[in-house]
């Protein structure tokens, strides 16, 4: 497993690099893939800078983006963990169930976690996911801990892309037949 590039995170959110990454996929052609914006309803704005100090979020969001990688559609939410056990607390029910029904449509979903003190970027599958939410909703764990990850999805490094999701989306296919 390679150590992320901690350079390329300097000064830099998950969201900011997962948005350029996307842009430059769609410059290659090879996916299209947008942010989901999270619907608000202004309470105040600063009529001088116009810009909103104070909202109130309309409804609950589903995933972080979505869209298609060579005809295939695709959803994914990002996530940052700062240690080596991630709260299902992070991810919401109607996610789950977004996510879930989006796979039944033929699409892929999956969670981009980024372990900020390992600085490792990992592709967590839905199938997986699903796994630890289901043992959750049983009584089980409430969490999963790094120790339990398939080590094939982490994400290597890969010149010239900030976050490489792109073949893992294929291994996750390939893993499903």
């Amino acid at each position: 497993m390679a150590t992320w590039n901690s350079r390329g995170l300097r000064g830099s959110t998950l969201e900011d690099l997962i948005n350029r990454t996307n842009e430059k996929y769609r410059e290659n052609g090879l996916a299209l893939i947008q942010k989901v914006p999270t619907p608000i309803t202004p309470i105040n704005i600063d009529k001088e800078s116009r810009h909103i100090t104070l909202a109130y979020f309309d409804q609950k969001s589903t995933v972080d983006y979505i869209g298609a990688v060579q005809g295939i559609p695709v959803c994914f939410d990002a996530k940052e963990c700062a240690v080596d056990t991630f709260s299902l607390q992070n991810i919401h029910e109607h996610q789950v169930t977004f996510m879930e029904d989006f796979e039944k449509q033929g699409g892929v979903a999956f969670f981009l976690i980024y372990y900020t003190g390992r600085n490792l970027m990992y592709y967590l599958p839905f199938a997986h996911l699903k796994f630890f939410w289901d043992r959750a909703q049983q009584g089980g764990r409430k969490s999963f801990r790094y120790e339990e990850l398939n080590p094939n999805y982490f994400l290597p490094q890969k010149h010239g892309v900030l976050v490489p999701y792109l073949d893992m989306i294929q291994k996750d296919l390939d893993d499903r037949t």
